[in-house]
């Protein structure tokens, strides 16, 4: 039986395996948005989708888990490590909020264009580029089933704090030592077992912040372990069956951020043949930012097309154009920079350095 550690090198720690399963992970959240944002939270038709929905997300936080982990074991400091986290980020999202804000409000708004700019919630939405989320702008989206602009960007801040999240665990050492990184996870994980049993909430299936936060944390320990872990598709199967469950029995997606990030990881480490275009960059963010406005819009916009085919086969085609433009016009420039992070690291040690050894300012008994 070959390890995670034995497939990685298999695939020479570039499987394509990720890169499909990002395109889907962000596919299945637009395809599952086509059945609220047409029909409303209590649409009757489309609810087998519901079933698999609640494993996306985690999903996507537990891959995001495993590959950080490998990027922050080469990132060379904290600060370059946090600097392509937001080099990564932070460009895509605020160019999203903008057009969201100046020119998607300003076309569908039932309001007048000053009013709208006037709104408070117009000046509020801005704070979601610093994480700060806001779902809602003056007058857009009223009549549709529901208001919100962007209702994924929800994921936003428990991203962020995954990331701080890792950046406190290496500071206090308890990233090397991978008992400490799986006992932390096991503790958590105890937390929410408990919360759950005194809490137990009958029409709970989805999955919330802090059950996102430890399939990211499985990601990590995944990672730290993948020389022990085997790689097994009966495994695979397993997890995948208890992950379906746990869509279905309501609370039991608390339970299950170890199986699901098992799935995710053996998925992500198959190898198939590369499509050269749909592989020609990461797309997944684009569409995963762009989606939910532009579903939004096509509600309102095309009321005689609500059925929830229309709204998936019309939303991917726009967000896919979007988010093909996005990477190749904001993210990869931006990441092809990640080497000023480095340069500005250095400048600031060097500046730190000279400081200490500057001699003392002269006090007011030397004068």
């Amino acid at each position: 039986m070959i390890t995670v550690e034995q497939r990685l090198a298999d695939v020479q720690n570039r499987p394509s395996g990720f890169d499909y399963l990002r395109i889907v992970l962000a596919m299945g959240v637009v395809l599952a948005h086509s059945f609220l944002l047409t029909y409303g939270p209590d649409g009757e038709r489309g609810k087998w989708i519901f079933y698999f929905a609640p494993l996306i997300v985690p999903m996507f936080f537990a891959l995001s888990g495993f590959l950080i982990a490998g990027s922050f074991e080469r990132s060379k400091s904290l600060f370059v490590f946090f600097g392509l986290r937001v080099f990564r980020i932070a460009p895509a999202l605020a160019v999203e909020v903008l057009i969201s804000a100046l020119i998607l409000g300003p076309l569908l708004t039932d309001y007048s264009f000053s009013r709208y700019v006037s709104a408070p919630e117009f000046h509020a939405y801005f704070l979601n580029i610093l994480g700060e989320i806001h779902y809602v702008l003056p007058g857009v989206f009223l009549h549709n089933p529901t208001h919100l602009v962007n209702g994924q960007l929800w994921t936003v801040p428990f991203e962020l704090g995954c990331y701080v999240a890792l950046g406190a665990i290496a500071v206090l050492n308890f990233y090397r030592p991978n008992w400490i990184l799986l006992a932390l996870f096991c503790f958590l994980q105890s937390l929410q077992i408990l919360n759950t049993i005194f809490r137990f909430n009958h029409n709970y299936n989805g999955a919330g912040g802090t059950t996102i936060i430890l399939c990211f944390l499985a990601g990590l320990v995944l990672f730290r372990y993948r020389k022990k872990i085997p790689y097994s598709g009966v495994l695979a199967l397993v997890c995948l069956v208890l992950s379906i469950m746990s869509g279905i029995i309501p609370n039991a997606i608390r339970f299950s951020p170890l199986p699901m990030a098992y799935l995710t990881i053996y998925l992500g480490l198959l190898n198939p043949s590369r499509n050269k275009f749909l592989l020609s960059g990461d797309y997944s963010y684009g569409l995963y930012l762009y989606g939910y406005p532009l579903q939004q819009a096509i509600v309102q916009l095309l009321p005689n097309l609500r059925a929830w085919y229309w709204n998936f086969g019309l939303a991917m085609s726009a967000a896919g154009f979007i988010a093909f433009c996005s990477w190749h016009l904001i993210e990869k420039p931006v990441l092809s920079r990640k080497n000023v992070l480095q340069i500005m690291e250095d400048a600031i040690t060097g500046l730190w350095r000279q400081m200490r050894k500057a001699p003392p300012s002269p006090t007011l008994g030397d004068l």
